[in-house]
């Protein structure tokens, strides 16, 4: 009996195939930022969106593109008025989204479906929710594709970048609007206290399996996929939480890649 005769699954593979393809996209330049805590940031502020959303009796996971959106856009806000101390901005904003979340979270009148999004239920997304990730992802990968020359260099220093006349200011906008509809779409399948991993392991990953910006990337996003192929597998036949699972799988890779690198004797 296969796993993809259920419709539910279908929508999971694809979705959780999507997701595994652009997360390593946006949190390539996200470490190379030195930002990798800027997930935990949105996520959390997404959780106050999702309260919004489910306040207003509107789709939560519109709640939490708006509220993510609104906290990227503040995040790059702070750090231009701050950028010597660029990263209190993630701090400032990860503490706006907590208390927020926190404060509104008690005028829920369903608290479960409000608590779902913690650990998200990627085999319970809806059609709707389905077209929404496809959409998000069609315009990450345009945009890292036309933006692809721009976001390097703005990931290795954003100065040269200025001098060499990349649109900066312009580039940091559209790039931290992406990071936000990819958190947000995320939070809603694996969840917020795990969506931040998404982003930041396979491309750790990848720093360990490959040298050029390039292969990096590309290997960021095959552990991706892999991973969360297997992790929706498992989770299936097994009985466990598959954002959790997807994770693991991705630490464990991880893990094998240092341990294998130090047995091989290389750095």
């Amino acid at each position: 009996m296969s796993i993809l005769q259920y419709s539910f699954m279908q929508r999971a593979f694809l979705v959780g195939i999507l997701l595994a393809v652009i997360t390593p996209c946006i949190g390539m330049t996200i470490v190379l930022r030195q930002m990798s805590m800027i997930g935990d940031a949105l996520s959390h502020a997404s959780l106050a969106g999702v309260a919004i959303g489910l306040l207003l009796g509107i789709n939560p996971v519109v709640g939490a593109m708006a509220v993510c959106v609104a906290a990227a856009l503040g995040i790059e806000g702070i750090r231009k008025k701050l950028p010597r101390y660029s990263e209190i901005s993630i701090a400032v904003i990860m503490s706006a989204g907590i208390g927020l979340a926190g404060v509104l979270s008690g005028f829920v009148p369903n608290n479960a479906n409000f608590s779902s999004f913690l650990f998200g239920s990627i085999v319970s997304i809806s059609t709707q929710e389905m077209v929404l990730v496809c959409v998000v992802s069609v315009l990450v990968l345009l945009a890292v594709f036309l933006l692809y020359k721009e976001l390097f260099y703005l990931g290795f220093d954003e100065n040269a970048a200025r001098i060499s006349g990349v649109p900066v200011k312009k580039v940091n906008i559209v790039f931290m609007i992406l990071t936000a509809f990819t958190v947000s779409v995320a939070s809603r399948t694996v969840g917020t206290l795990i969506v931040s991993s998404m982003l930041v392991v396979p491309v750790a990953c990848g720093m360990q399996m490959a040298k050029s910006y390039r292969n990096v990337l590309f290997s960021a996003i095959g552990v991706a996929v892999v991973t969360t192929v297997a992790g929706l597998t498992i989770s299936y036949y097994v009985g466990l939480k598959p954002g959790g699972t997807i994770v693991l799988l991705e630490v464990i890779w991880f893990v094998l890649v240092i341990v294998g690198k130090s047995l091989l004797g290389k750095e």
